[in-house]
């Protein structure tokens, strides 16, 4: 008997087993609509009684979705599966064996359940098994093999029960069973039981009832009328159910994750794949029929849906794409799909190979939508309560059925032939897909295809006529038309949502290593800008930095050799060594040759040689008003006052990272600050930057023309002027201006400040 396996560990031949006694969930129902005439024939089961195993079924299955799951996470999985396949197999055999219609439905009803019971213990099994990362891989292969099966078995059904026979195929399943209950005690692990502590809570009880009432309610409308007591009761007791549980839970600690209280997209995604295919398999054998196909063809035509569901299972395996991804262009495909079958051409060929064509666009959409959604549905379970949870997926494909079955043409319960309305019951079903697109999905996406594919037939209406609107070629072509809008519109929101986060990234990278320059610092005013020469990139190979420390105010501007993330790394290197020595060196000359060895550190680590950076230090004691300069190799600053430019010529020492500083420090030049200056410290993307015919920015020149002299003002004139100048940035730029402030003012807090200005 195996013990419980690693979860990340659990062999393939695992996972082949539970798929393979999963996929009897789907196998049932088919097969029993192909014994339906032969049930009719030779047991008398007349519509009334298989009508009542339908309802008796649907309520019972969820009510078994719901206490098995639970069932599982108290006793264990394994013990639970096995009596599940034991019951299947006991009513297949009372079934095969019975001779009298009320045994036939209460037999048919054992069966419903005990195959609900089985999908929902499988299903459970998955994310007890697996990490949650491979749930993506394993949800992708075991929905295909769902796929592949509802596309196997509708196909070969007629022919699998007119060789056999109803009662054969009866056995053949109980004979399985056995099997099954073998081939799990012998490969399938056992879970661990949650026991007494995770008690089946009356929330539960509350959802379960509220399930039960409501498919019962939709399945008795139709016949009854949305309008008779016994409806109105079910209704209504249904969202009471909910409310009694939500109430009766109060002050009850459960285990409930924040993602688990509002998994209303799995679930309507759910409700969307069991709504969908009751109209597939009902629309499209009249659809084929009408065209002038045959009953086989029609089957064919509904078998397609499963193999473009198989298709959309496996991308999603292979390609991680997000559940709104999913949606946003699932939901969409899937109403063109249902949209375009209102053209299927006359002919039996054409309309077989339109009907397929359209089965299997719907199928892929509806998987593509539905598979991601279920995979992160589940990963996010806890494993405590993963039973009960998982039933509510299953639940919510019942009720999408039950909906289904709620409208007149499509209801098993009606006694006579209500002729089938198929272009009203297709445009109900793409009015259900693309109401779905819009709440789950992206809402732009499916307004532009229902946009775009209204405004084609009108303009074809318009120009061509009616009659030629009509045409299965014209729908086509709006309908194409329509899907392509929605295809590009979903496309450019992703790529407006990757820019905008590459803006943020870049936003915050350029943070991270350049602080803003504050507004004011020590006594005086400050403006700062910086632009990066590669858009997106937030930070290039310029820099920027202001302190205020014990010895005044501490300015570094400056420029690295070379561009890219070595660039970024060297001026990472230098605003922190600038930073912490800042604080620490009394005087500016000391403080530019630890900046130097620190390159050179730098260099050696790197085994760059050639890695060096100009830069300019300025410093603005406590008292006095002239500033102390340091050039290494940058940039002579520029002084503005009024219509006068000015350049301060300060002596120029090789840039920082030749080591040739030594311990000789160099002797800061004193140059005398104006009230009235402007002090305009920057970098050679500035003075440099070249127009369409290779001509130098006149910096000179054009702050000669600037508005006013305020740090402020200067540097919004010159960030719109060499735009203005410039049809593209070569360099990146950095500039601070400065003004001296007469009276000493309190170093404002930076989240105050003027911030540096961001790509």
């Amino acid at each position: 008997m195996p013990s419980a396996v690693v979860r990340d560990r659990a062999p393939l031949r695992v996972y082949a087993v539970l798929a393979a006694l999963a996929a009897v969930y789907v196998v049932v129902p088919v097969l029993r609509a192909a014994a339906r005439p032969a049930l009719v024939r030779e047991l008398g089961v007349g519509r009334e009684a298989i009508a009542l195993a339908d309802v008796l079924g649907a309520v019972g299955g969820i009510v078994a979705l719901f206490v098995t799951g639970r069932a599982g996470d108290r006793l264990g999985r394994r013990r639970v599966l096995v009596w599940a396949l034991g019951v299947l197999g006991a009513g297949s055999l009372f079934v095969a064996l019975v001779a009298h219609p009320s045994a036939y439905v209460v037999g048919r009803v054992v069966v419903t359940m005990a195959a609900s019971a089985v999908f929902v213990t499988c299903l459970a099994f998955l994310p007890s098994l697996s990490l949650p990362g491979q749930l993506r891989r394993i949800m992708g292969t075991w929905l295909a093999v769902m796929s592949l099966t509802f596309l196997g078995i509708t196909v070969t059904a007629s022919a699998i029960v007119a060789t056999l026979g109803w009662r054969a195929v009866s056995l053949v399943f109980a004979a399985l069973a056995v099997v099954g209950i073998v081939s799990v005690r012998r490969i399938v692990p056992e879970t661990p039981a949650a026991g007494a502590s995770t008690r089946l809570d009356v929330l539960f009880s509350g959802c379960l009832a509220a399930a039960a009432l409501l498919a019962a309610a939709l399945y008795l409308a139709p016949v009854r009328g949305w309008s008779d007591p016994w409806v109105l009761v079910l209704l209504a007791a249904s969202p009471c159910a909910v409310a009694g549980g939500l109430l009766s839970s109060r002050g009850r600690r459960h285990a409930l994750g924040a993602s688990l209280r509002s998994p209303g997209t799995a679930l309507a995604t759910g409700v969307i794949v069991g709504f969908t295919q009751i109209i597939v398999a009902v629309a499209l054998p009249t659809l084929v029929a009408t065209g002038g196909g045959t009953a086989t063809q029609g089957m064919l035509a509904v078998a397609a849906f499963g193999l473009g569901g198989a298709a959309a299972c496996l991308l999603a395996r292979h390609t991680p794409f997000t559940p709104l991804t999913g949606c946003s262009l699932g939901l969409p495909l899937a109403a063109v799909g249902l949209a375009l079958l209102h053209a299927v051409p006359m002919g039996a060929g054409p309309a077989t190979a339109m009907c397929c064509a359209m089965s299997a666009l719907v199928g892929f959409g509806i998987m593509t939508a539905q598979t991601p959604q279920m995979a992160v549905f589940l990963a996010a379970l806890p494993h405590s309560r993963l039973g009960a949870f998982s039933a509510l997926h299953p639940t919510a494909v019942a009720l999408g059925i039950a909906a289904a079955q709620a409208m007149p043409s499509t209801s098993v319960l009606r006694g006579d032939t209500l002729p089938l309305d198929m272009e009203q019951l297709l445009w109900v079903a793409v009015a259900v897909v693309a109401s779905a697109a819009l709440v789950v999905g992206r809402p732009a996406v499916a307004l532009a295809v229902a946009g775009v594919a209204g405004l084609e037939h009108l303009l074809i209406r318009g120009l061509a006529g009616p009659e030629l609107a009509a045409r299965p070629v014209a729908v086509g072509t709006v309908l194409a038309v329509g899907a392509l809008a929605g295809v590009l519109t979903f496309l450019r929101r992703q790529q407006t949502e990757r820019h905008t986060r590459v803006q943020q990234a870049a936003g915050a990278l350029q943070h991270a290593v350049l602080h803003p320059i504050p507004a004011r610092l020590g006594r005086l005013r400050l403006a700062g800008l910086y632009r990066p020469a590669t858009a997106g990139t937030g930070i290039g190979g310029d820099f920027l930095e202001a302190v205020d420390t014990p010895f005044g105010t501490r300015i570094l501007v400056g420029d690295v050799r070379g561009k890219g993330m070595q660039a970024v790394q060297t001026v990472t290197d230098v605003l922190g060594a600038f930073r912490s020595q800042a604080h620490e060196v009394e005087d500016l000359g000391e403080l530019a040759a630890r900046l130097d060895r620190q390159l050179v550190r730098a260099a050696g680590a790197r085994d760059d040689e050639e890695l060096f950076a100009t830069a300019l230090l300025l410093q603005h004691g406590t008292a006095g008003d002239a500033v102390e300069l340091v050039n290494c190799g940058h940039l002579a600053p520029l002084a503005v006052s009024g219509r006068q430019v000015r350049e301060i010529t300060v002596p120029a020492l090789l840039p920082l990272g030749f080591g040739l500083l030594g311990d000789d420090s160099p002797r800061p030049a004193t140059v005398p600050l104006d009230p009235e200056e402007t002090l305009l410290l920057h970098t050679d993307g500035l003075s440099e930057a070249r127009n369409s015919s290779g001509e130098f920015y006149p910096l000179a020149e054009r702050l000669q023309v600037a508005t006013g002299t305020e740090p402020g003002a200067l540097v919004t004139h010159l960030d719109r002027d060499v735009h203005d100048w410039t049809h593209h940035l070569t360099d990146d730029i950095a500039v601070v201006a400065l003004t001296h402030e007469e009276a000493p003012t309190v170093t404002a807090p930076r989240a105050e400040d003027a911030s540096l200005s961001v790509v």
